[in-house]
Order: structure tokens, then sequence, then C-alpha cells
């Protein structure tokens, strides 16, 4: 079927700032593209580095004004909600470790914040922003990637509808193989900052890449883990931090799961593979070959949807950009994160209600969840792979 969508752009423009993302940074480009694709954001200023000089360069190589490069997030919260035409939302984009202070000083200074995942280190911070901005009134966003992928969506609303029965079983896998040697004593950036206690927290692989099966499994199924029992293995010579982790898990609902995340699987690029199997049916959906869904019903042959097609439900359609058979991938989720915040940001500033739908992308609470999953399966192997519940 060679149909477009009729397009997700809205009147009005936001303006935000970054922090983090100078530099070397991979996932601060990624951000400033996704807000900027839609057309409903314009980073205007930003403390790009820890490093002023690289803030500067950063700065002025995306045409900044320098008046609006900072030396710090502090001094760059403060002195945005101090300007007529202050930013409408601050974007983090920093290592891990600052995401918690960075967050709470914008939410302080009545700042939107959207910022990358985890949220926090401990669950307590993590609470405390959500609080924070549900006090204050502010939007905040958790740019867990795969919330925005069309099929997922779609995997969503066919669950919502019951259309695959009583989930039963939920199978996630995560396997990478980049960490496989220990490139990180080579001095490769990523490496070497997620492999550090101090800049990532207390989980590498989990908090990088098993957050995101917990994040996606939640946001299809709706489940909410009651307790888990995971192993964490540290493979890589001299790691302090885990690079392969096993987890069994209980749902609050009586359903059961299996995740498995790696960044030590040779062979294995970025297979983000999720199985949700229920009384009626069961639904497959795959990173590496993300605009596609296999659907299988009781006594039917399997089917496989395609993004594009006007069989796909309509919660999902509106966010689909071009015909069937076009790949869409990283970059569209992403943006499809921030267009959804930006427009519930601008009908929030022009004094309308927010809907469900307006409000879909992951929030505070997507982000508390995230951090208690990590945590509770850190707690978990350093006790011996017991069982952790999740209160």
């Amino acid at each position: 079927m060679i149909q477009g969508s009729d397009g997700v752009l809205s009147d009005g423009e936001l303006l935000y700032g970054m922090v983090g993302g100078g530099p070397g940074s991979f996932v601060g480009d990624v951000h400033r593209k996704a807000a900027a694709f839609d057309r409903k954001a314009r980073l205007v200023s930003g403390a790009f580095s820890r490093n002023y000089e690289g803030t500067v360069s950063t700065g002025l190589g995306l045409g900044l004004e320098p008046q609006r490069l900072y030396r710090s997030f502090d001094e760059m919260a403060e002195r945005e909600a101090a300007r007529q035409d202050r930013i409408d939302f601050v974007s983090i984009v920093t290592p891990n470790y600052a995401h918690y202070d960075v967050a709470k000083t914008f939410l302080m200074n009545s700042i939107n914040v959207v910022c990358d995942k985890p949220l926090a280190f401990k669950v307590e911070e993590a609470q405390d922003l959500a609080r924070l901005a549900e006090e204050k009134g502010l939007l905040f966003c958790v740019t867990y990637t795969n919330s925005g992928h069309v099929m997922v969506k779609h995997a969503r609303e066919m669950v919502r509808r019951g259309e695959i029965g009583e989930i039963r079983m939920v199978m996630g896998e995560y396997p990478q193989d980049w960490l496989a040697t220990e490139i990180e004593c080579q001095g490769q950036k990523q490496a070497s900052w997620r492999t550090d206690p101090a800049q990532s927290g207390v989980s590498n692989c989990v908090g990088d890449i098993g957050s995101h099966i917990e994040n996606t499994v939640a946001y299809i199924t709706g489940l909410r883990i009651k307790s888990l029992c995971a192993n964490l293995d540290v493979f890589g010579a001299g790691r302090k931090l885990d690079d392969n982790a096993g987890i069994l898990l209980k749902y609050t609902s009586g359903a059961s799961g299996m995740y498995w995340s790696s960044q030590v699987a040779i062979g294995h690029d970025n297979g983000l593979k999720v199985r949700i199997f229920g009384s009626k049916g069961s639904i497959e959906w795959e990173q590496e070959n993300l605009n596609y869904l296999r659907v299988a019903f009781l006594g039917q042959p399997v089917q496989i949807l395609s993004r594009g097609c006007g069989y796909i439900h309509l919660e999902a359609a509106r966010v689909s950009r071009i015909p069937s058979g076009h790949p869409e991938g990283y970059y569209e989720a992403f943006t499809n994160i921030y267009t959804a915040f930006a427009g519930a940001l601008l009908k929030k500033k022009a004094g309308q209600p927010l809907t469900e739908a307006d409000l879909d992308f992951p929030n505070a609470e997507a982000g508390v969840s995230g951090v208690k999953f990590i945590n509770a399966c850190v707690e978990s192997a350093k006790k011996g792979s017991v069982w952790v519940n999740l209160g």
C-alpha cells in the first residue's frame, strides 16, 4: 500500500536547551535531530560539556548565540529561568551519574524536562524527581526509545483490546557483542563510562540495555513486576559491573517472564526481541526488524503485519511517516517521543486539557519503574540470586 501519514505537525514552536551532548557524544546528536524533525522545538541554549571550550565549540557549531552557552548546568538553569524568552524544556543527555542532579535543578527552576534513561541511580532519587514534577505541574519525559516505534504501539493496542487474551508469559532478550573484549582499556569513550560505576551506577548491562526490555514490555503489556530473581555476570577482565544478565520475573497479574541481556554475545549487534504469549494468541517484535510484527492466534496461520498498511490500529498508524516497505527506524522513534512531548507541552501552554493520547510518551513514573528494576536485579544477584520484591 503506497500511502503516507497525514503528518504529525501542530502549530507552535518550543525553545529548548541541552545539558550534555558535546564533543564525541552519539546520543546528543540523536536527540537534537529528533527534536528538530517535526519543527516543534528549536535548540537555543546549552551546557554541552564539563569543559567550557567543548560547550562553546559545540554550541557555535550548532549556530547558537554565545550568551546562551553556559559553564555549568546550574548557571544555565538559573539564567534561562530568568529570561523573558526562557527555554520551555531541557534535554538531558549526560552520562547516568548526572541525570538526577541536572533534572532536579531544572525542575526547581520550573523548567520541563526530557531525560535519557536511567532516570537516577537510586529509587528514592527517581521518586523525588517524579514527585517534584507533579508538585510543580511540569511535564517530564524519559526517552525509552522503543515506545516510539509504530509496531510497538500497534502491539500495545492489540493487548489493550484483548486480541491475544490474558497474558501468561513474556520473553525478552537483548544481546549485543560490543563489550566482548575490554575496549574500555583502549580509551573507547562509550565503553569507558558505561563500565565505570562512578558514571554508570550499580549496573552496566541491566542498566544500559536490560532496562529497555523492562520498559518495552511494560509499555506494550501494562504489566507490573511483582518480584524477580537475577543472575548478573562479569566476564570482562577487570570490570566491576555486569556485562551479562539472566532474570526470572513474576508480574502482579500472575504472568511470568524471562529476560536476558548481554553485551558479550558474539555475533549479535543490537538484538532486542520481545515475545508476549496470551491465552488467545502471541505477539513478537524485533528491534532489528522493527517495521514488522509477528502475530499468531490459536488455530490460525502465523501472520506478519507490516507498518504503514491499512490494518494497523489508528493509535499506531498516526505516527507512521512513510509508506509501507520504506523502513522507519531509530531516529523516527526518538522523534515520535519528542513530538508527543512537545505537542503536550504546546497544549498545556495554551491552557488546553491533556488527554491520554497527548501523554503517549514515557513519563517520570516509567523512569521510576526502570530504576526499581535495575536496583532489584543488583540486589537479587548480590544476595545469591534470591527472589526480590519490587514493592
